[in-house]
């Protein structure tokens, strides 16, 4: 054995070590013991075993937020080989991009009786990959496989031993490949080791006060690194249980913290927002908050009024957060035991630095606002055969994230917006989240998305879509009029737009450029 082995793969292990009998995870009404869950994954690890997977390779897996993603995601672990989450709103196209790109052997891909595009897209995909040899059809217990010829995970699984030794993998090895967005080009594999990972899940632990006690409400998916991370892996690392939910909806969301007792929340600010403007007749609010203790908030900068709205209601603090797919994903959190500043996304991680550069790469002083980059454990390898992007990302040993933010005196970082996303109109520099911050105070607004169009006069003019509070009623001139009198005279949008919903991605954050293309 190495004496530098670490497989995260662990986090489940050891759990099921500690609390055998505990209830691991909950999918309506099934119910999945820590013993079962790591059984049934190393009976999947001995069967990829016996086709021959192991160190180096590479399998992909799409999946909703089931108890099947774990039993795969950590079956691939056992085995050495690294694993590859997709999105699971890809087409065929895409699916086929990520496949040879990451230069995966296998392809997991759930199917259920009202997803079957799903599987579709994926064998589609999966097809066009000459190097992908394996496809297998995640279907619910006794479902044939509807595709002639694709095995299902249960055939592959029979007669498979539930006992399994992980293989030794050191702490750099590649443990998972999560792509970036692609807001940019195409989409880049962001390697990540077991280390990166582990050290993320255990500082998260210390982070959240966590013990075996909580009960997560998992709905952010669990192919994105912030809900891998942040609650499956540091919920499993210290036996929680987690509640899957794998399509957010606010009104089955509010019934499962209810019904389950949810301890432990983490959710994109738009999560936090649907959920207070959401009634559910005969909601027992008094006892969702005897157990609701904490919530946090990551993916993108939480509206300070819906912070302050949400924890009056809910009678719980929320923890602001900040991170990448590059970096685990969490380089700051605001902390309990430190003074919570409304806005800021905290302070960095133990053994993580951050810091404030213009375009020279010079570190700014206090509150001037400039690009965010970031050193530590947290960080990723690099991008998966990408030598030139990983170059673009790292200089000067920081890597550079790409968004615009700023540092008080006092060591608390703050979100200002995406360096790509600033609009500069008639060459002064707009930031979209501060002027959405200001729309939303307004008592009809509910929820504001700023971005930049084009201008033959000035370039870029400011541009804002708003949801209205419900029941509300309010012209855009009327709002126009509203923002001149609260914003100085280049801040403020000359152009809005009232609508009933604004696109958002899998993760629930809102689509600036779906917007942009309006």
């Amino acid at each position: 054995m190495s004496v530098n082995k670490l497989n995260l793969a662990m986090v489940l292990e050891q759990s099921a070590r500690d609390y055998p009998q505990k209830t691991a995870v909950v999918f309506g009404e099934t119910r999945m013991s820590y013993a079962k869950l790591n059984a049934v994954s190393n009976m999947i690890a001995n069967a990829l075993q016996a086709k021959g997977f192991g160190k180096g390779d590479k399998i992909a897996l799409s999946c909703l937020n089931l108890p099947y993603f774990p039993m795969v995601y950590y079956a691939i672990l056992k085995t050495g080989a690294t694993v590859v989450p997709l999105n699971v709103l890809f087409k065929r196209r895409e699916v086929a991009y990520h496949l040879k790109d990451s230069e995966a052997k296998a392809y997991f891909c759930f199917i259920g009786t009202e997803v079957l595009p799903m599987a579709q897209e994926g064998y589609a995909g999966f097809k066009e990959v000459d190097t992908c040899e394996n496809f297998w059809i995640i279907t619910p217990p006794g479902m044939q496989s509807p595709i002639e010829g694709v095995e299902t995970l249960d055939m592959l699984m029979q007669g498979q031993s539930p006992a399994y030794s992980s293989v030794d993998t050191e702490p750099f090895d590649t443990a998972v490949i999560l792509y970036t967005s692609g807001t940019t080009g195409q989409p880049k594999g962001a390697e990540l080791s077991h280390y990166n990972i582990y050290l993320n899940a255990m500082e998260c632990m210390g982070l959240f006060s966590a013990t075996s006690n909580d009960v997560h409400l998992v709905t952010l998916p669990l192919f994105h690194s912030f809900g891998q991370t942040v609650q499956m892996n540091a919920g499993f690392f210290y036996g929680a249980t987690l509640v899957l939910l794998p399509k957010f909806d606010p009104v089955e969301a509010l019934k499962l913290f209810e019904k389950e007792g949810i301890t432990f929340f983490a959710g994109v600010p738009t999560m936090y927002w649907a959920m207070l403007n959401t009634d559910v007749p005969g909601l027992d609010t008094e006892k969702i908050t005897k157990s609701f203790r904490l919530g946090v908030s990551g993916g993108s900068a939480m509206p300070v009024e819906v912070m302050k709205k949400f924890e009056e209601k809910y009678k719980i603090p929320i923890l602001e957060g900040y991170g990448l797919s590059e970096t685990s994903p969490v380089a700051s959190f605001s902390r309990m035991d430190l003074e919570r500043v409304a806005g800021s996304i905290g302070v960095p991680l133990m053994g993580v630095e951050m810091k404030i550069v213009n375009g020279e790469g010079k570190e700014l002083p206090p509150n001037e606002v400039g690009e965010i980059v970031i050193r530590g454990h947290n960080i990723m390898k690099g991008y998966y055969k990408k030598e030139e992007a990983t170059k673009e990302a790292f200089k000067d040993g920081w890597f550079h994230s790409g968004d615009l933010g700023r540092c008080d005196e006092k060591g608390y970082f703050y979100i200002v917006d995406r360096l790509k996303d600033m609009i500069i109109r008639g060459g002064f520099n707009v930031y979209p989240r501060e002027v959405e911050e200001v729309l939303i105070t307004h008592p009809k607004i509910s929820l504001a998305a700023v971005v930049g169009e084009k201008d033959d006069k000035y370039g870029e003019e400011v541009a804002a879509y708003v949801i209205l509070q419900q029941g509300e009623t309010m012209t855009p001139e009327e709002i126009i009029q509203w923002s001149k009198n609260e914003m100085a005279a280049y801040k403020y949008p000359r152009r809005v737009y009232i609508k009933d919903q604004l696109p958002m991605t899998a993760t629930g954050k809102i689509l600036k450029r779906e917007l942009a293309k309006d």
